[in-house]
């Protein structure tokens, strides 16, 4: 027994030895592709001498005789930092994901392929001026000299996850980044999938049931809509779920996720030092790394500082010494989807105003991992290109005989976005940055500014021409042949919404409606926002001036209006009625839940239980108001629609006929449904977090998830890539933190703002910035996730184009001269 006893500890110290040698030499051949920031190059490609000065938090400082080569050096830093990001961004923009991950990605690159962008890409590098062809000529040289680098010296195959999957590194060409702002432009377009989606549930609801689920923006005047079935004849009802790709390597976000974000601005009247103001915080997806990548460069118009994205050139959120821009999405309708008939004598021809008129068509191959290679047929129509049935759910509104195509500003093949950004790093004021986003086509944004002396908005992206007389104004997928529903080019750039010196002395956007102009001319019909504006206003009118650290506040606040207001109604009846229950009773839980929301104040602080009672009962109250008439299509209303909730609980337009469950007998009230959608859940609740209804706390379930889009899934390393923070907000709050929605984990963090900034014109360098992880995408780097917990808590760092500040704790200086 004891020889046994030997051998067996002999065998498990000789495993426990093994396994520390796997890991270190694991750990030595990940860590050789950490970069060292002290190190000098000598490069092809460089012109002079350039510094990249990496200050303690890791943001580069990059100074260099030209702009060719702060570009250069740029490119460079991208690539040392985030190389797998950036190669990932470019597979997918190329619809070649699947050669690394097999058929899990097949469905994504056939879409992408049918979109094109990136030949769209190529095609648009010819279009772009001479100075921006330069400065990504010259950034494409210095992602590749750091490839370079890697090839050469053996650095670990440039980041961990090459060691994993395919370690074949192309070189960066011009045309990628233009790719990365088309597929920037996919990931913030909804109006795709919404028209799908209104017209299925035009066939299941009568127009003013239509309007409650689907409320058009309070103030906005829209006239009846066409019936779908009559304007496509030939569909039939589907309960069945729109399906889109889940995959977190797929850039195809559910309407929910299309984009949203936060700036504002103050003129020197309303600041308390003089200065003019400016905040902003995109919101997108969260991953590990984040998108962002902060970044300072020197040019020869002067300093820039903010958000770059890996890939680009270009700082997209920041400023200069005299100006700072902010961006956020602007909902513009730029999307219009069609349906084609096709010629049933020659299913090669489809028909047109003219006539028939054959497809622009060609093959594509995708290859794919450990299978066999997939071979697809683009065909594109006059209108954009035709999508198939299988995507967005199509299927389901498109009748035999006819496919699916269509328009978008994105897929211009002379698109100048590019040069508009590169113009708008060098202009000065306000109205230079106005004149530089003329050339902006995709995605639309709102360009917030700020210089020396004023404040100005202006709407950037071109606008479709529409005809007024369009049969479904561009809210429905519409017959193809007929000519008004075809777009007529684009309207001018006058026609943007522009604010310039306004009299209040305050801009601000959060995705809400910006202007109420009637069609063709109304920008769009969806917007992104009913809620969180509304407290934007009140905290701007609470004070007469304003300071960055009232910017800061407004930034970083998390009441939700939406609680504030939806609560009141939904538990009218509720509230302190009945003697109380006896303990351990539901009756008593439901009576403890009703006694604290009484009490709160609409924050959506981590640490209380009230907002995630809150977020829990309402979810509970719309399943129950929609499940019964829409079956499983229910499952489309991921997120609370507080429009729709305030119209059934205010009985506008007879809504409050949602509360009547249709199988039942008896005539439900609102109240009713309420009681019983606490009672859900309540009960969900308890099963998830014990009976002590204090101990819930929102910040368990609303954590944010930044998990690597690849080995986030993987078992056991998700530990250490995966970065999960415990987070205040919610839906609707200003620090906006929108939840996944879907189930098991329905209030997961899931989208936010990854970077924030706020930028002081009284004193410049006191300008802060700060984003969601760390600048570095290596899960060894100290730089990984340094900047995550500030983030979290609410804190920023520097934002300072002091070049001796950067120099005075720099964690490295990197030296690139000519080879």
């Amino acid at each position: 027994m004891m020889l046994i006893f030997r051998w067996l500890l002999r065998l498990f110290s000789g495993l426990v030895v093994l396994g520390l040698l796997a890991l270190m030499f694991s750990y030595y051949f990940l860590s050789r592709s950490l970069p060292d920031y002290s190190e000098d190059f000598a490069l092809p490609g460089i012109t002079a001498p350039v510094e990249i000065v990496r200050n303690n938090a890791n943001v580069p400082h990059i100074f260099g005789a030209n702009d060719a080569d702060v570009f250069y050096a740029l490119g460079f830093a991208h690539a040392q930092d985030r190389l797998w990001q950036m190669t990932m961004l470019r597979r997918t923009a190329q619809g070649r994901l699947s050669e690394v991950f097999g058929e899990r990605t097949v469905k994504i690159d056939e879409l992408l392929r049918r979109f094109d962008i990136y030949n769209l890409a190529i095609r648009s590098l010819d279009a772009q001026d001479a100075a921006t062809r330069t400065a990504l000529e010259a950034y494409a040289n210095g992602v590749n000299a750091w490839i370079g680098q890697v090839n050469a010296d053996a650095r670990g195959r440039g980041a961990p996850e090459f060691f994993l999957f395919s370690n074949e590194i192309a070189v960066w060409q011009p045309a990628d980044s233009l790719a990365i702002i088309k597929l920037m432009a996919l990931q913030l377009s909804s109006h795709l999938e919404s028209e799908v989606l209104r017209a299925r549930m035009s066939l299941l609801l009568p127009d003013t049931r239509l309007r409650d689920i689907l409320p058009d923006d309070p103030g906005t005047g829209v006239t009846t809509l066409p019936d779908y079935a009559s304007l496509v004849p030939g569909v039939r009802p589907s309960f069945e779920p729109l399906r889109m790709a889940e995959d977190p390597l797929s850039p195809f976000h559910r309407r929910a996720f299309a984009g949203a974000s936060n700036s504002w601005a103050a003129a020197p009247t309303r600041s308390a030092a003089g200065g003019t103001l400016l905040a902003n915080d995109p919101h997108l997806g969260f991953t590990a790394p984040t998108l962002w990548y902060l970044a300072r460069l020197e040019l020869q118009s002067g300093g820039v500082i903010g958000a770059t994205i890996p890939g680009m050139p270009v700082v997209l959120a920041g400023r200069s010494e005299d100006l700072g821009w902010a961006l956020t999405s602007s909902y513009l309708d730029d999307q219009d989807l069609y349906i084609e008939e096709v010629n049933p004598a020659n299913t090669e021809e489809y028909r047109t105003p003219d006539g028939w008129k054959a497809f622009e068509t060609r093959r594509s191959i995708i290859t794919v991992k450990d299978a066999e290679p997939v071979t697809i047929t683009l065909r594109w129509t006059d209108n954009g290109p035709v999508l198939p049935g299988s995507h967005y759910d199509l299927a389901s509104v498109t009748p035999p005989g006819h496919v699916a195509s269509l328009a978008w500003t994105a897929f211009s093949p002379a698109d100048t976005s590019m040069t508009s950004a590169m113009r708008l790093m060098a202009a000065k004021t306000t109205d230079q940055a106005i004149a530089a986003g003329e050339l902006f086509v995709a995605p639309s944004q709102n360009l917030m500014l700020a210089d020396r002396g004023g404040i100005a908005f202006q709407m950037i992206g071109q606008m479709p021409a529409r005809d007024a007389a369009h049969q479904s104004q561009g809210r429905l997928p519409s017959p193809g042949w007929i000519a008004a529903n075809r777009w007529q080019g684009t309207l001018p750039y006058t026609d943007n919404p522009r604010v310039q010196a306004p009299e209040t002395g305050i801009l601000g956007n959060t995705n809400n409606k910006t202007v109420d102009r009637p069609f063709p001319q109304h920008v769009s019909f969806d917007w992104g926002d009913t809620q969180r504006i509304q407290r934007w206003l009140g905290l701007m009118k609470t004070r007469e001036v304003h300071t960055r650290e009232s910017f800061i506040e407004a930034q970083l606040d998390t009441v939700s209006v939406m609680a504030r207001g939806l609560l009141p109604l939904i538990a009218a009846d509720l509230w302190f009625t009945g003697e109380a229950a006896p303990d351990g009773t539901p009756e008593r839980l439901r009576q403890r839940a009703l006694e604290i929301l009484a009490e709160w104040n609409g924050e959506m602080n981590e640490h209380l239980p009230e907002p995630l009672i809150t977020m829990a009962w309402l979810r509970a109250v719309q399943d129950r108001l929609i499940r019964d008439e829409l079956g499983p299509m229910a499952d489309e209303f991921t997120h609370v629609e507080p429009v729709f909730i305030d119209r059934v609980f205010r009985n506008t337009d007879g809504a409050a006929v949602w509360c009547d469950i249709i199988q039942s007998s008896p005539v439900e009230t609102c109240t009713e449904i309420a009681r019983l959608a606490l009672d859900d859940a309540l009960l969900a609740l308890t099963e998830r977090y014990g009976p002590n209804i204090e101990s819930w706390r929102w910040g368990d379930a609303h954590q944010a998830t930044h998990d690597h889009p690849v080995l986030g899934e993987v078992p056991l390393l998700r530990y250490f890539v995966n970065i999960r923070q415990s987070t205040s907000g919610g839906d609707d709050t200003l620090m906006r933190g929108r939840t996944k929605g879907s189930l098991p984990d329905p209030f997961l963090n899931v989208h936010g703002g990854g970077y924030r900034g706020v930028y002081d014109f009284a004193d410049p360098d006191s300008s802060v910035f700060i984003s969601a992880t760390g600048q570095s995408g290596h899960p060894l780097s100290r730089y990984y996730d340094n900047l995550g917990e500030l983030w979290r808590r609410g804190e920023y760092i520097p934002m300072s184009l002091d070049p001796e500040l950067a120099r005075a704790a720099a964690v490295g200086i990197t030296r690139l001269s000519p080879e």
